[in-house]
């Protein structure tokens, strides 16, 4: 396949991102697109933005589960399905605990 673009052109500005720093904006890398069997070479900071955008996505979708399994376990507890294994105060707790993100 054909590279389209000038080769030997040097960008107007040097691109500097944020969480990786600053790279060539020439260099190229291999990526699979999410549900797809594509496989296609774009450039680095692409690539590194889409997959930063999908880990926020995934990051949300896991606190809205992390949610779900807490209001369902607070449930249960709450009918006491749980009380001869743990005090329904003591569930709730550990529950209703909250701890620092990765971020």
């Amino acid at each position: 396949m054909k590279e389209i673009g000038v080769s030997g052109s040097r960008p107007l500005v040097k691109e500097v991102c944020t969480t990786c720093g600053s790279h060539d904006s020439t260099e190229r890398t291999w990526m699979m697109f999410p549900g797809t069997d594509v496989f296609a070479r774009i450039p680095f900071h692409a690539a590194h933005s889409i997959i930063e955008t999908d880990q926020e996505h995934l990051d949300f979708e896991t606190k809205k589960l992390h949610s779900y399994v807490k209001d369902k376990t607070l449930l249960i507890s709450e009918k006491g399905a749980l009380a001869d294994k743990i005090s329904p105060a003591v569930l709730k707790s550990l529950v209703t605990l909250t701890g620092n993100n990765r971020k």
